[in-house]
């Protein structure tokens, strides 16, 4: 790779992570958890490609990054299913309210 596309490729990383955090600092809070539930399946393409990289077994290195990437993307999807899930828990009603056996 030569050094003009790596700055390239840089510059577009950056740019990526500034567009990126402007529009998650204006979502408001209602649409984290249907956003956190999209990441998590781009998450789950990740981990295709990543099994993809690992399984190629061109180099030794490109498996240990598959590998490494492959355990970090599980991580995340596994991580974000159980932020969801715990954020979702909030909005459920406890049995005691519905019933109505409080008031009696």
């Amino acid at each position: 790779m030569t050094m003009e596309a790596l700055v390239v490729l840089l510059v577009i990383f950056v740019l990526a992570m500034f567009i990126g955090f402007e529009v998650i600092t204006k979502v408001p809070p209602t649409l984290h958890t249907p956003l956190m539930s999209g990441s998590n399946a781009i998450s789950g393409i990740t981990i295709i490609g990543a099994l993809v990289v690992a399984g190629r077994g061109e180099s030794t290195l490109g498996a240990i990054l598959g590998f490494a990437a492959v355990v970090f993307a599980m991580i995340n999807v596994v991580g974000g299913f159980l932020v969801t899930d715990r954020m979702l828990q909030m909005f459920k009603r406890s049995p005691t309210e519905g019933s109505g056996a409080a008031g009696k």
